[in-house]
């Protein structure tokens, strides 16, 4: 294997190769003929739909499941590590004890190094730093006592103190609040090892992982893989997907061509004919392939309906204060929400996030301070533990709560037709909601919200269990709803993107008003000083009215934007050369060097759009305006 450095070539040690894998638990296949090599210090990103086998996959190259067909083949003396989704612990094991087990048994494994920890005080000083290293204050805590965020902490730690040559990590930001998904991204980031990691974290993606591997039915091999970061990705991975749907029209219209032909009857059907005839047939088979291809990249269409409220302020909170016993959640709270705001709120679990929202959805009355609402305010909430939802009742009931219509804006739509909005299939209707996966269920509740006209969303999590695709629709869907949001979200990427101002609860009873995400995360890492309380600084910054200081552009930004008109003209100039090259080839009826070109004309065209589009970010990033 070559990897090229700086225009140098750079051997590359070939650590693990899946050849042609399947796997299928039904007579439909997760997926059929992957192919998957990782090599020495790769940073690999295995993304896609729920149910589209990554996890099924990790499992197979981690050595827990047989495939089908196919065959994985490691290095010699290969240490790969694994961390499920669940994590799981022995009974009554303590934390130190769980790190000891690991590198005993590490010990008698095949691989493990000369010299390596073998004695039990060799052990001991070896777990004594890696408790230091992972924060684990009480060696003696029982692990099956830890919440979920120290316990997903201790299953990597498991992992890494077997000094893994790969690790395969299955979803490791599940049950870590944000500051512990920070910690992991750092230590991702600096990793001395190789990696795969399946995701929906799409700022951990971009900022700790150098190729991406989508597994889709939206590609001809059932996955498509970019080296680069997660932006790099997202942008070939468009231009290939509109690439694809300008294909299927090109071959629609040489297709209704053809079936034109074979239906003027027998005399224009001649035996001489018979070569076209076939290639009619493939051309057939071939437009039915890549309309399923291009249907399978279908997501949910998200539409918040609103009440068509005008109001200057639909919520004024005022020195909002709340308890819990002795400790204090949060004081001196301000602030206005009105239509537009995007009010994101960021602190460590248990740190008040949920407890402010319910204040505001009126479940509970505040310790001091008061909420004002507009007269006849529609408020209407998600709920992170989704206790909205019967799971006693079918999909059918729960969509469709009586009738076999929902009313949307104004409009009746049959259960089926919205069931497939959302990804349904007919045949599930009749399932019962408990037996739905976590990421269905939360479109379930999606779909109820639409449902609800709304001056305010209130939104607690609501990306848990969503892939990537239906995150991404999410995010189109809540940036076009025109009144208030106040948006609880481990998702960092979904958060910056929406927000107007963020709210920060520290978990000391302080709460502190931020411009943005990258303001928060210099708080978070500067030095301790005294600030400013919530209430003082919402004086100069409310989610009306959260100024972006102009001139922001880094360096590497400033560089791009100064040459973005030249890198424009070049493929605009490209386009106008394919648009020659495709009338002259359109003239010759050559239908594969036609496809060819029609299809490399949209990517260039796609490619000069996303540079206009590029070019508009970058400008308004200078000016201090939302991208």
């Amino acid at each position: 294997m070559i990897r090229f450095l700086h225009g140098r070539e750079i051997p590359m040690a070939l650590l693990l190769s899946g050849q042609s894998l399947s796997k299928s638990f039904t007579s439909d296949p997760l997926f059929d003929d992957i192919s998957l090599d990782v090599l020495e210090g790769e940073r690999l990103a295995l993304i896609g739909p729920n149910g589209s086998g990554k996890s099924t996959l990790l499992r197979i190259l981690a050595g827990k499941l047989e495939p089908d067909h196919g065959k994985c083949a490691r290095r010699k003396g290969l240490r790969v590590g694994y961390l499920a989704q669940e994590d799981q612990f022995a009974e009554g094991a303590t934390v130190e004890q769980v790190l000891d087990s690991a590198l005993a048994d590490c010990a008698l494994a095949d691989g493990a190094p000369a010299d390596w920890p073998n004695e039990e005080h060799q052990r001991k000083t070896q777990v004594s730093i890696a408790l230091g290293k992972f924060g684990f204050n009480d060696p003696g805590a029982l692990a099956a006592s830890l919440s979920g965020g120290w316990r997903k902490r201790l299953a990597l730690a498991r992992e890494l103190v077997r000094q893994p040559d790969l690790l395969l990590l299955d979803e490791p930001t599940n049950h870590l609040d944000l500051e512990g998904i920070l910690w992991l991204e750092k230590l991702l980031s600096s990793a001395t090892f190789a990696f795969v990691l399946v995701s929906h974290d799409r700022y951990l993606l971009e900022n700790s992982t150098n190729r991406v591997v989508e597994l889709s039915r939206a590609y001809p091999q059932g996955y498509f893989r970019v080296t680069g970061n997660y932006s790099e990705f997202l942008v070939k991975r468009d231009e290939y997907l509109v690439a694809q749907a300008r294909q299927q029209e090109t071959m629609a219209n040489l297709v209704r061509r053809e079936i034109e032909w074979l239906r003027r009857g027998p005399k224009a059907r001649t035996t001489k004919s018979q070569s076209r005839i076939d290639r009619a047939g493939q051309m057939i088979a071939d437009l039915k392939d890549l309309s399923q291809r291009n249907a399978a990249g279908r997501t949910v269409t998200i539409d918040f309906a609103d009440t068509g409220r005008v109001a200057n302020k639909l919520l004024v909170a005022e020195n909002l204060q709340f308890s819990y016993g002795p400790r204090q959640l949060f004081s001196d709270v301000s602030f206005t929400l009105t239509a537009g705001d995007r009010l994101g709120l960021l602190g460590p679990n248990g740190s008040g996030k949920t407890t402010l929202m319910r204040l505001l959805a009126g479940q509970l009355p505040p310790e001091q301070g008061t909420i004002k609402q507009a007269r006849r305010l529609s408020v209407v909430w998600f709920d992170q533990n989704r206790q909205q939802l019967d799971r006693t009742q079918t999909l059918r009931r729960a969509l469709c709560p009586s009738g076999d219509s929902v009313i949307f804006r104004d409009n009746a739509v049959h259960v089926t037709a919205w069931a497939k909005r959302f990804l349904f299939r007919v045949d599930q209707l009749d399932t019962l909601v408990e037996k739905l996966s976590g990421g269905e269920q939360a479109r379930i509740l999606i779909a109820r919200l639409m449902l609800q006209p709304a001056d305010i969303l209130l939104l607690d999590e609501p990306t848990n269990d969503l892939d990537i695709p239906s995150l991404e629709v999410l995010e189109d869907g809540l940036s076009q709803f025109p009144g208030a949001i106040v948006l609880i979200t481990h998702d960092r990427y979904l958060l910056d993107r929406l927000s107007t101002v963020l709210l920060g609860l520290d978990g000391r009873g302080r709460a502190h008003i931020y411009s943005d995400y990258t303001q928060w995360l210099a708080d978070q890492t500067a030095p301790s000083e005294p600030s400013e309380t919530a209430a003082t600084k919402t004086k100069k910054a409310s989610p009306s009215a959260a100024p972006k200081s102009p001139g922001k552009l880094s360096y590497r930004d400033q560089r791009e934007l100064d040459g973005i008109q030249a890198q424009i003209a070049a493929a605009e100039q490209r386009v106008a050369e394919l648009e020659q090259e495709v009338a002259a080839v359109a003239a010759a009826s050559d239908y594969k060097l036609l496809t060819a070109k029609t299809t490399e004309l949209q990517a260039a065209a796609t490619a000069v759009e996303i540079l206009y589009h590029r070019w508009e970010e970058l400008e308004a990033l200078r000016a201090g305006k939302p991208a």
